[in-house]
Protein backbone atom coordinates (compact mmCIF):
# COMPACT_ATOMS: atom_id res chain seq x y z
CA UNK A 1 0.00 0.00 0.00
CA UNK A 2 3.14 2.47 0.84
CA UNK A 3 4.35 1.66 -2.37
CA UNK A 4 0.88 2.26 -4.17
CA UNK A 5 1.09 6.34 -2.68
CA UNK A 6 4.91 6.75 -3.71
CA UNK A 7 3.95 5.83 -7.10
CA UNK A 8 0.86 8.27 -7.00
CA UNK A 9 3.09 10.85 -5.65
CA UNK A 10 5.76 10.20 -8.09
CA UNK A 11 3.41 10.36 -10.74
CA UNK A 12 1.31 13.38 -9.56
CA UNK A 13 4.87 15.35 -9.54
CA UNK A 14 5.79 14.75 -12.79
CA UNK A 15 2.69 16.09 -14.01
CA UNK A 16 2.96 18.92 -12.44
CA UNK A 17 5.93 19.68 -13.61
CA UNK A 18 5.40 19.21 -17.08
CA UNK A 19 2.52 21.08 -16.52
CA UNK A 20 4.60 23.99 -15.34
CA UNK A 21 6.98 23.86 -18.40
CA UNK A 22 3.96 25.48 -20.14
CA UNK A 23 3.61 28.62 -18.22
CA UNK A 24 5.44 31.16 -20.30
CA UNK A 25 5.58 35.09 -19.83
CA UNK A 26 3.33 37.08 -22.22
CA UNK A 27 4.40 40.25 -24.27
CA UNK A 28 1.79 43.05 -24.30
CA UNK A 29 2.33 42.76 -28.08
CA UNK A 30 1.63 39.16 -27.73
CA UNK A 31 -1.68 39.48 -25.83
CA UNK A 32 -3.70 41.10 -29.16
CA UNK A 33 -2.99 37.35 -30.70
CA UNK A 34 -3.93 35.41 -27.84
CA UNK A 35 -6.86 37.20 -27.21
CA UNK A 36 -8.47 36.71 -30.68
CA UNK A 37 -11.49 34.15 -30.64
CA UNK A 38 -10.11 31.74 -32.92
CA UNK A 39 -7.83 31.07 -30.16
CA UNK A 40 -10.14 30.27 -27.60
CA UNK A 41 -10.44 26.94 -26.27
CA UNK A 42 -14.34 26.72 -27.24
CA UNK A 43 -14.22 29.60 -30.23
CA UNK A 44 -18.37 29.75 -30.77
CA UNK A 45 -19.57 28.71 -27.46
CA UNK A 46 -23.16 28.48 -28.86
CA UNK A 47 -22.70 26.49 -31.75
CA UNK A 48 -21.11 24.08 -29.25
CA UNK A 49 -24.20 24.33 -27.24
CA UNK A 50 -26.41 23.40 -30.19
CA UNK A 51 -23.68 20.57 -31.15
CA UNK A 52 -24.04 19.03 -27.28
CA UNK A 53 -27.67 19.26 -27.42
CA UNK A 54 -28.14 17.54 -30.69
CA UNK A 55 -25.52 15.07 -30.10
CA UNK A 56 -27.67 14.43 -26.11
CA UNK A 57 -30.67 14.12 -28.46
CA UNK A 58 -29.47 11.57 -31.07
CA UNK A 59 -27.34 9.36 -28.81
CA UNK A 60 -29.58 9.42 -25.90
CA UNK A 61 -26.15 10.09 -23.89
CA UNK A 62 -27.67 11.87 -20.75
CA UNK A 63 -25.31 14.86 -21.37
CA UNK A 64 -27.40 17.48 -21.67
CA UNK A 65 -29.17 16.88 -18.42
CA UNK A 66 -32.91 16.55 -20.17
CA UNK A 67 -34.62 13.74 -21.53
CA UNK A 68 -32.73 11.48 -23.93
CA UNK A 69 -34.05 10.88 -27.76
CA UNK A 70 -34.17 7.49 -29.13
CA UNK A 71 -30.46 6.37 -29.64
CA UNK A 72 -30.34 5.39 -33.17
CA UNK A 73 -28.93 8.36 -34.76
CA UNK A 74 -31.55 9.65 -37.01
CA UNK A 75 -31.88 13.60 -37.33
Amino acid sequence: MRSMSRCTYRVLLAAATLGLGACTHVEPWQRGTLARPDMASEPAPLQQQVRRHVYGSREAGGITGGGSGGGCGCY
